[in-house]
């Protein structure tokens, strides 16, 4: 027995009081939204902490132990990205459409939170179905650097074993995602007067050469390493930043780099990687430069094995609610369950949405995809804490 009728009124009154309260990252500001996500796990039963690693920045844990067995926990994040301009609607009202439920975070991530708690209702209810400890994750900071996942993480929790991350699927299961690094190269060169320029060297034409040895790194290397779920890995440029006037040869460019790294690679290696492509700049060409700083990302890449029984319950959870293709998949991008991997805890990622629409005006949940992501979600904790 599972959950086979979630309260659907419920589900859209929840959301729509999340959606309400603003959660833009940055600044983030999730501490109303936590109090409010605890005060409905409070209800139910469950023994709750609000964890607070910055002014506002907070994470809402919470417990619920039922006889001997495993942890399973759900976690996905409270932040959302910032509305941005295009609404048809108040990003903050959640609006009703044509079997959609449109607003900011009604997917990424808001939307599968709710579905979370809708399951975790039900599992509190029913507690004679099932053996262990059921916990509630939820994080701030996603979007933006997973500050929130790794502050739970250096505060050594207790050990979990089978976690499930909510983010847009369209209710299918993903196994393994990618990781990113962003180093901040500062290429050097030297200021002269624009109209003798051979008394200087241009800090941008030295860049244009690093660039060169970029693209043909990620060409004939990078994009070789490749998983079956993420596909390949990647090395490219996303900012440039060069001059101080009109009249002045450059003295300094800076570069944003991009690596998407893919399970299997090693960070500390990939890091080296990048450190000797700055030096065969500099032998090849006497180009300058040095990372000055790696911006923060979501993290690392990961995987949980395809024939681990989580991912196997995803898969067969996700199939059981009519989704012909159930995975297991590889999200391109990032998320926190590379975090969790770090502890041991094994995982998938699934949830009701579509990644298509998320980070978008006009984000939108389906009113379907709600339904079937909270039993989704009530399936796979069955399977995993099952007597």
């Amino acid at each position: 027995m599972s959950l086979s009728s979630p309260d659907i009124s419920r589900m859209k009154r929840d959301l729509a009081a999340l959606v309400a309260i603003n959660t833009e990252n940055p600044p983030g500001r999730e501490r109303e939204a936590a109090e409010l996500i605890s005060a409905m796990l409070s209800e139910i039963g469950f023994d709750m902490t609000l964890s607070e690693y910055a002014p506002g920045r907070t994470n809402v844990i919470g417990r619920l132990e039922n006889g001997a067995g495993p942890c399973f926990a759900f976690n996905t994040h409270i932040d959302v990205v910032p509305a941005g301009e295009g609404w048809q609607q108040d990003p903050f009202t959640l609006t009703e459409r044509d079997g959609r439920l449109y607003g900011r975070g009604a997917c990424d991530a808001k939307g599968p939170l709710i579905a979370m708690i809708e399951a975790m209702r039900w599992l509190a209810a029913n507690r004679n179905d099932w053996s262990g400890t059921l916990m509630a994750i939820f994080v701030a900071d996603e979007e933006v650097a997973s500050e929130g996942a790794k502050f739970y993480v250096r505060e050594a929790p207790a050990h979990i074993d089978f976690v499930v991350i909510g983010e847009p699927t369209s209710n299918t299961t993903y196994s393994a995602h990618k990781g990113s690094l962003r180093p901040l190269v500062r290429v050097h060169g030297v200021t002269a007067h624009s109209g003798t320029p051979e008394l200087g060297e241009n800090a941008i034409f030295r860049a244009a050469q690093l660039l060169d040895l970029v693209e043909e790194t990620h060409q004939h290397t990078v994009r070789c390493r490749c998983h079956p779920l993420v596909g390949n890995a990647s090395l490219t440029v996303t900012r440039i930043n060069g001059g101080h006037a009109d009249n002045v040869l450059p003295g300094v460019c800076e570069l944003l780099l991009d690596r998407r790294m893919v399970p299997g690679e090693d960070e500390d290696a990939v890091k080296q990687e990048i450190q000797d492509l700055l030096q065969l700049a500099h032998d090849k060409f006497g180009v300058r430069s040095e990372i000055i700083t790696f911006k923060p990302t979501t993290g690392g890449a990961t995987e949980t094995d395809s024939d681990d029984p989580i991912v196997l319950a995803g898969v067969e959870a996700c199939a059981a609610q009519g989704n012909p293709e159930p995975g297991p998949f590889g999200f391109q991008g990032g998320c926190d369950l590379v975090h969790f991997r770090s502890l041991g805890t094994k995982g998938v990622i699934i949830g009701p949405g579509s990644l298509a629409v998320a980070h978008k005006p006009d984000e939108f949940i389906s009113i379907d995809e709600f339904i079937a992501g909270s039993k989704i979600y009530c399936d796979v904790a069955l399977k995993m804490l099952k007597r």
